[in-house]
């Protein structure tokens, strides 16, 4: 039976390649909150919270869902953030095994490890999945994969495919950590070694559509070979170190959430302890050859978006 797949999120940075690229040889649909008409591939205007998601799996025929709809940028409203991302991914299970979906595959993410000071120095799949109360995106994340680990076991006909990745960087990437690479100077927590893996967009997606078109399943991080000190990011980008100590930066972290700004001082984990992803799987057991190398990723980048400071 041909591969008919939807793709939650598809109007978004990763879900408008991926379906282009699917688009060339199966039939893809995509919903989102807003929509596009600039695509190879239609897209419905459609919340995964909807009901009617389940409707729209059966009048489509899908096979093959890809969730990638996600709240990146966590709001002042945690309530609202849970209820998209938890029980969000929850109406589109649910959907998928009434409609009888035969392959999800998720994009979840590194953070669902969590920012601690005993994680392992490189970070495997086997790994607890502990994520962070105090950040909502880490700890929402926990909570989906412990969602998806329930409906492996209680509904193994939906077979899964799940995508840990570390930093995505290409030529677009906006976020909080491009964030830190574009101001004046680097920030670095004294005492802190903790290194950042990365990985090149085009990865991602040739391995998201590797996976979909050979019915893959499995958990794998996602990274390039390698990582980067925060004083080797400093130097790539000709930038001066700022290094603070950990209370200065937390009396900083704390003024931003007197301002009103979704952050605070118990924060300064994301920085302090970030999660280093092993690669090994997705080289040896998915198959999947890296274009691009951690280093190799974030100079693209920098080239990409011209962020290097003349000297």
């Amino acid at each position: 039976m041909s591969k008919r797949i939807l793709i939650t999120g598809a109007a978004g940075y990763i879900g408008h390649q991926l379906g282009n690229r699917l688009a060339k040889d199966f039939f893809v649909i995509g919903t989102d909150i807003r929509g596009r008409d600039d695509l190879d591939f239609p897209v419905q205007v459609m919340d995964i919270r909807d009901a009617g998601l389940v409707d729209l799996l059966k009048r489509e025929q899908i096979t093959h869902v890809v969730h990638l709809a996600s709240i990146l940028q966590a709001s002042k409203d945690r309530e609202r953030d849970f209820d998209i991302d938890v029980n969000g991914t929850r109406n589109v299970l649910k959907a998928c095994v009434e409609a009888g979906v035969q392959h999800l595959t998720v994009t979840s993410s590194g953070a669902a490890y969590g920012y601690y000071a005993d994680n392992p120095s490189w970070i495997d799949e086997q790994d607890a999945i502990r994520g962070n109360r105090e950040f909502a995106y880490s700890d929402h994340k926990r909570q989906i994969e412990e969602l998806l680990a329930r409906y492996r076991r209680e509904h193994p006909a939906l077979t899964q495919l799940i995508f840990r990745p570390g930093t995505v960087l290409g030529n677009e990437t906006r976020n909080q950590i491009t964030n830190l690479f574009e101001a004046r100077r680097v920030l670095a927590i004294k005492g802190s070694d903790s290194p950042f893996v990365f990985i090149w967009d085009q990865d991602v997606l040739a391995a998201m559509e590797m996976g979909i078109r050979d019915d893959r399943q499995g958990i794998f991080n996602m990274a390039g070979d390698g990582a980067l000190s925060i004083q080797d990011i400093a130097r790539r980008l000709n930038k001066p170190l700022l290094t603070l100590s950990p209370w200065i930066l937390k009396s900083a972290l704390q003024v931003a959430k007197w301002l009103g700004r979704p952050t605070g001082p118990e924060q300064i984990n994301f920085l302090r302890y970030r999660p280093v992803l092993s690669n090994r799987r997705l080289k040896e057991e998915f198959g999947y050859q890296l274009q691009k190398t951690s280093a190799e990723t974030f100079e693209f980048f920098v080239e990409a978006r011209r962020l290097k400071a003349e000297s």
